[in-house]
């Protein structure tokens, strides 16, 4: 005897039904079937995790649009990062000024061994219209410093526009679970 779904699967399926707006209804939710689009976007995710624990800092901005910006709120409330105190508000300009920060020999912070290790999960397309991608998903980052491992997680949302070359970011939006958290030592690059 087959089961009867629950009330799970109905709330689910409410979630993902198609959605009004934009230009002509244009605007949409996406559904299970549009797994191309999934597909692409987790790809993109996981390269972009690769530049950051491989430490291609030059690949890694080049994965925002011209006019991208890379936002970390100092808290969850936060509805812009523009003229309020965030953990990162930056745009191309200022993060190619941290990349040269990190990589000059002189970055004392710089000298001893460290890296990260990210994984990138559960990855949600929340909406897709005229050449531009809403996803959301979650992630772990683990960084070893100084004979000592740190642990950030929480959540991303990626604002994502098609170019011709490929997907390019408008807006990331980072919010740590542990933002408010004490730190021996400042972040020193991307989370």
């Amino acid at each position: 005897m087959a089961k009867k779904p629950g009330k799970a699967v109905a709330i689910l399926k409410a979630a993902v039904k198609p959605k009004a707006g934009g230009k002509n209804g244009a605007r949409r939710r996406i559904r299970a079937g549009d797994s191309d689009t999934k597909r692409e976007v987790e790809q993109f995710l996981y390269w972009q995790a690769e530049c950051l624990d491989d430490k291609r800092w030059q690949e890694f901005i080049d994965l925002f649009a011209v006019d991208g910006m890379y936002w970390m709120p100092a808290s969850p409330e936060q509805t812009t990062g523009d003229g309020v105190p965030s953990i990162f508000w930056e745009d191309r300009d200022l993060m190619s000024v941290r990349l040269k920060r990190l990589g000059h020999p002189r970055a004392w912070s710089q000298k001893t061994a460290w890296g990260t290790n990210h994984v990138v999960a559960n990855v949600i397309i929340e909406e897709e219209s005229a050449g531009e991608i809403v996803a959301r998903s979650r992630f772990h980052m683990m960084e070893f410093r100084n004979d000592s491992t740190r642990h950030f997680a929480g959540s991303y949302i990626h604002h994502l526009r098609r170019t011709k070359d490929g997907l390019r970011i408008k807006l990331q939006r980072v919010d740590m679970v542990n933002a408010q958290g004490p730190y021996e030592y400042v972040l020193q690059a991307w989370v």
